[in-house]
C-alpha cells in the first residue's frame, strides 16, 4: 500500500509541465540515437550529462532515465526496416523483423515491437515500485559461481540459433567465443590476439560486429543485382494477423518477466534478455521452422525484453546503489554528481525524487507508444525508399554509427571487415545469430569462471556448492539432452520419409 501511495505522489512530480517537457526530451534524444546506428543510449546519456548542469535533480533523471528506455524503442526501426541495428539490444531483431519487412509487413513488426516494448516497460515499473527491494536481495545472492551457470544456461540456447545444419552452427559458435577472447584478460591483464595493436586491448565492440554482419551484408547482397532489387510490398496493416495474436501475447508476456529478472542482475546488459528470449521463443514455438524468416514472436518477445530490462535494472540502483548494466552505471555518476546517494536511505531522505522519477518512466513509456504506434506508417515509409538511394544512405549512416563508438576510423574499418565475413556466410549459409550470443556471454562467462575458481582456492567445486549454480547446470544438462535426442529423433524421422 505504501509503493502505491508513493507512485501516486510521483505522479504529480512527473505531471509537472517542467517534467513534462524534460521527460519528452529524454525519450525523443533516445528514440533518435536508437535509430542512428552505433550511438545507442550509453553514449547519448555520458554526452548529455554535462546538459544537466544546473537542473534540478529530479528532472535531470528523468531527463537522462528517458534516454536510456527510449533508446529501446528507437533501435527496433532500422533492426527491422533496413536489417542495421541502432543498438546491441535490437541485433536480435534483425533476425525476423527485416524478413518481415521484405514481405510487406513491416507495420506489424514495428506495431507489434511497439507494443510489446510499452507492456514490458510498464509492467517492469510496476515490478519496481511494488517488489523491488526483496528481488533486489535476491539478486545480490548472484555472485561470479551463480553468474558462470547462468551463462552457461544461456549459452545453451545457442542450439536452437543453429538452423538447419549443427556442423555450420558450431562454427559460428566457435567463430563468437574466439572473438570474445580478444583483448585484454579479466582476472590477469594480460594482453590477448592484440597483435600489438592498442586498437584491439578492450575487445571489439558488439554494436561494430552487429552492424557489419548483419547491414553491411545486406548492402553487399544487395548490390549484386541492384536493377532487380525487389521494391517492399505495399503495408496495409500494422497489427498481427488473428492467429498471431495469441503465440505474440505470449511472447510478450514471457519477455516481459525475463527481461525483469535478468535486470535485477548486476554485470548484464539488454543484449541478453533480447537473445535469451529469442531463443525461449524458438523453443516453445509450435512452428520454429519460421523463425529467421519472418516469425513475429521473433520480434516481440525480445523486443519486450529489453524494455522490461530497463525497468528491472533500476531496482539494484535505487534500493543498493549497485549498477547492473553500463548505462545504469553512467546514471549513478549523474545520481552523485547531483548530490545524491542511491540506495535504501534514498527513499526515506528523497521520496519525491524516487517516485517521481519511477512515475516519469510510465509517462515516458506513453510518449514513446504514440511516437511508435501512429506514427509507424511514417517511419515505415523507409522500407520504401529505392535500393539505389537506401543503400548508399544506410552505409554513410553505418559509417558514422561505426566512427563514433570510440572516435576512430579503426571501429569503421572492423566494421567494414565483419560486413564481407556476414557477406560470406550468408552466401554458405553460416547462422550469424550465435556469433552474437556467443560472443556476448563468452566474455561474461569467462570472467565469472575465473573469479569463482579465485574465490574457492583454485577449485571448480564452488560450481556445485551454490544451490542457485547447481540448478542451474542441471537446466542446462536437461536442455542440452533434450536438444540432442529432438536431433536425433528428427535425423531418424526424416531418413524414414526418404525410404519411403
Amino acid at each position: 500500500m505504501d509503493s502505491l501511495m508513493g507512485l501516486l505522489s510521483g505522479f504529480s512530480v512527473a505531471l509537472t509541465w517542467h517534467n513534462l517537457l524534460y521527460c519528452l526530451i529524454g525519450v525523443t534524444v533516445g528514440q533518435l540515437v536508437g535509430v542512428l546506428p552505433g550511438i545507442g543510449p550509453t553514449t547519448a546519456t555520458a554526452l548529455l550529462i554535462p546538459l544537466t548542469y544546473g537542473m534540478p535533480p529530479v528532472s535531470a533523471i528523468i531527463m537522462l532515465s528517458g534516454i536510456y528506455y527510449g533508446g529501446m524503442y528507437g533501435g527496433t526501426i532500422t533492426s527491422v526496416l533496413i536489417n542495421t541495428p541502432g543498438e546491441a539490444a535490437s541485433v536480435i531483431t534483425c533476425l525476423d523483423g527485416y524478413e518481415m519487412a521484405k514481405q510487406g509487413r513491416a507495420g506489424a513488426a514495428l506495431g507489434v515491437a511497439a507494443m510489446g516494448s510499452f507492456f514490458g516497460g510498464i509492467i517492469s515499473v510496476i515490478g519496481l515500485a511494488l517488489i523491488g527491494p526483496p528481488l533486489a536481495d535476491f539478486a545480490l545472492k548472484f555472485g561470479p559461481t551463480e553468474m558462470f551457470s547462468l551463462m552457461l544456461f544461456g549459452l545453451t540456447m545457442v542450439v536452437g540459433l543453429m538452423g538447419a545444419s549443427i556442423v555450420r552452427g558450431l562454427v559460428a559458435m566457435c567463430i563468437g567465443l574466439s572473438l570474445a577472447t580478444i583483448g585484454m584478460d579479466p582476472i590477469s591483464g594480460t594482453l590477448r590476439f592484440t597483435f600489438n595493436q592498442p586498437f584491439l586491448i578492450n575487445g571489439i565492440d558488439l554494436v561494430t560486429i552487429a552492424m557489419g554482419l548483419f547491414g553491411l551484408s545486406e548492402i553487399f547482397l544487395g548490390m549484386e543485382n541492384l536493377a532487380a532489387a525487389a521494391k517492399p510490398a505495399q503495408i496495409t496493416s500494422f497489427m498481427p494477423e488473428k492467429e498471431e495474436i495469441r503465440p505474440t501475447t505470449f511472447a510478450v508476456l514471457r519477455g516481459t518477466f525475463l527481461g525483469f529478472f535478468i535486470g535485477l542482475i548486476p554485470g548484464t546488459n539488454s543484449a541478453i534478455p533480447a537473445l535469451l528470449s529469442y531463443s525461449m521463443e524458438k523453443k516453445f514455438s509450435k512452428n520454429p521452422e519460421k523463425f529467421g524468416h519472418g516469425a513475429i514472436e521473433g520480434v516481440a518477445g525480445p523486443e519486450t525484453a529489453n524494455n522490461s530490462y530497463c525497468g528491472g535494472a533500476m531496482i539494484p540502483l535505487l534500493t543498493l546503489g549497485i549498477p547492473s548494466s553500463p548505462t545504469i552505471a553512467i546514471l549513478l555518476g549523474a545520481f552523485i554528481m547531483h548530490g545524491l546517494t542511491p540506495g535504501p536511505i534514498l527513499f526515506v531522505q528523497n521520496p519525491d525524487f524516487v517516485w517521481g522519477v519511477i512515475a516519469s518512466m510510465v509517462v515516458g513509456n506513453g510518449m514513446l507508444l504514440f511516437m511508435n504506434l501512429p506514427l509507424a506508417g511514417w517511419w515505415a515509409k523507409i522500407a520504401e525508399v529505392p535500393a539505389k538511394l537506401l543503400y548508399p544512405i544506410v552505409l554513410i549512416l553505418s559509417i558514422i554509427g561505426a566512427y563514433t563508438v570510440s572516435n576512430d576510423l579503426w571501429d569503421v574499418g572492423v566494421m567494414l571487415v565483419f560486413g564481407v565475413v556476414g557477406y560470406v556466410m550468408k552466401k554458405i549459409d553460416i547462422p550469424m545469430a550465435p556469433i552474437v550470443l556467443t560472443y556476448v556471454l563468452g566474455a561474461m562467462m569467462e570472467k565469472a569462471l575465473l573469479q569463482s575458481v579465485k574465490m574457492n582456492n583454485g577449485s571448480l567445486v564452488g560450481l556445485v556448492e551454490s544451490p542457485i549454480s547447481l540448478t542451474m547446470i542441471v537446466l542446462t544438462a536437461i536442455v542440452l539432452t533434450g536438444s540432442i535426442y529432438a536431433e536425433i529423433k528428427n535425423k531418424k524421422g526424416a531418413i524414414a520419409l526418404e525410404n519411403d
